[in-house]
This record gives structure tokens, sequence and C-alpha cells, in this order.
């Protein structure tokens, strides 16, 4: 039996872009779905429990940002990957992105191949998983069933925020790099900006409420208790 194909919401305002993502999505093998509009968006994803939502920034009726915010609110949604498609370049949504649970930013004018390959190398992330569970003190990773135990207590965080965190505590005490996390969490075809890695670890502490992350002043960051 054939595994099932990746199911991709796409939403976007201009039915130009819709169909040019459509067209190359459906080429590499992916379930297609669209919507023209944020509040589309959140019925579409309701109705079709996408693994990939690519989301337009200004969309009307909803944005992007509200649209990735509403989901992300709700815990059938914690495991579905998100790419932000945006004109803008201003860094405070990005920054409101990335604190929102946002896997990548494409800009605009989009390239199709840059798009189908940062596609293709987020599935291909996923299917790396070991499924290794890293148990360090009073802390279980569980990468198969993506949750952070403390003390008995489950706590969820964002795709990314996860593979962060478990990439650290696999080896924990070694510092790594930042050129090597971004390079092993988003991958060397995605561009992410300087501060990505500094939203995310903020988002872990904040979440798991213990000071897990140690920051090695310009060189990188170690997991330690």
């Amino acid at each position: 039996m054939e595994p099932a194909k990746k199911k991709v919401l796409i939403a976007d305002d201009e039915q130009d872009i819709l169909e040019i993502i459509s067209y190359n999505l459906l080429r590499e093998g992916y379930e297609i779905f669209t919507a023209k509009d944020g509040l589309e968006a959140i019925d579409k994803a309701a109705q079709v429990k996408p693994d990939l939502l690519i989301l337009d920034i200004m969309m009307p009726k909803k944005t992007g940002i509200e649209v990735c915010e509403i989901l992300r609110s709700q815990p059938v949604f914690n495991d579905t990957l998100i790419i932000f498609l945006t004109a803008l370049s201003d860094e405070a949504s990005q920054v409101k992105g990335l604190e929102l649970g946002a896997d990548d930013y494409i800009n605009k004018p989009i390239s199709p191949k840059v798009l189908v390959s940062r596609v293709n190398a987020i599935f291909r992330r996923l299917q790396k998983e070991n499924g290794k569970v890293v148990k360090i003190e009073n802390v279980t990773i569980d990468p198969v069933r993506f949750m952070v135990t403390i003390d008995d207590k489950d706590f969820v965080l964002a795709k990314k925020e996860f593979e962060l965190l478990y990439l650290l505590a696999s080896k924990p005490g070694r510092v790594f790099l930042r050129n090597e996390i971004l390079n092993q969490v988003w991958g060397s075809e995605v561009i992410v900006g300087d501060r990505t890695i500094d939203v995310h670890i903020r988002k872990i502490r904040q979440k798991l409420g213990i000071d897990c992350i140690t920051t090695v002043k310009g060189v990188g960051y170690k997991f330690e208790l």
C-alpha cells in the first residue's frame, strides 16, 4: 500500500499565486487544497486537517498571522507545519510569526523552485526523527508523542521549538553553534533571520517554566539543568 499523500493547504488572495504553488506541489505528489482568504483558510483547515499550511500574511477577512494564532490555539493543529508567504520585510511581522509557531518564511516574489525545495526539506526532516526518547533528570522529551514531560506534567511545544529543544538535549552540555542549529533544525535551504533561535529559546523557557538552555555568548547554546 502506498503511503498517504501529505496534505497541503495554500491560502492566498492572489489567484495566480494559488495556481503556481498548487501546480508545482501537485507535481511533487502532494494533495492540494486552496483558500482565498483567512476565514476560508480556517474553515478548510478544520475540514481537511492539513500537514502543512502555506499562508499569505496580507489576506482579507483574516490575516495569515491571525489564522496562525487561531489554529495554534487548538491542540489538533499542534503538529501542523506553517509557512508564511509575505511581501513584508519588517522584523516585527517575522518575529510575531515565529512566536506563534511558524516554521518558515518565504518572501514574495515567490520562486516555485525554492518553495518546493523548502516544503520537501521540511517533510524530509520530520521523516528523520528516530523516535529515541531523551530523559535527563526530571525532564523527558518524547519525539513520538511530540511531548515534553517534567515531573509527570506534560508540555506541548510548537514544532520548531520542540525540534530545537530535542537537538540540544540530545547531547546535554555540548555547545551547538548558531549556524549548526539553523542547519539542523531549519535546514540549509531555509533562510531565516538572526533572531530566529533567540525567539524560539525564549518561548521554550516560558512554556516549560525552567531555564534549561544556556546561552554561550558569541558561540552558541547548550542544554543543561
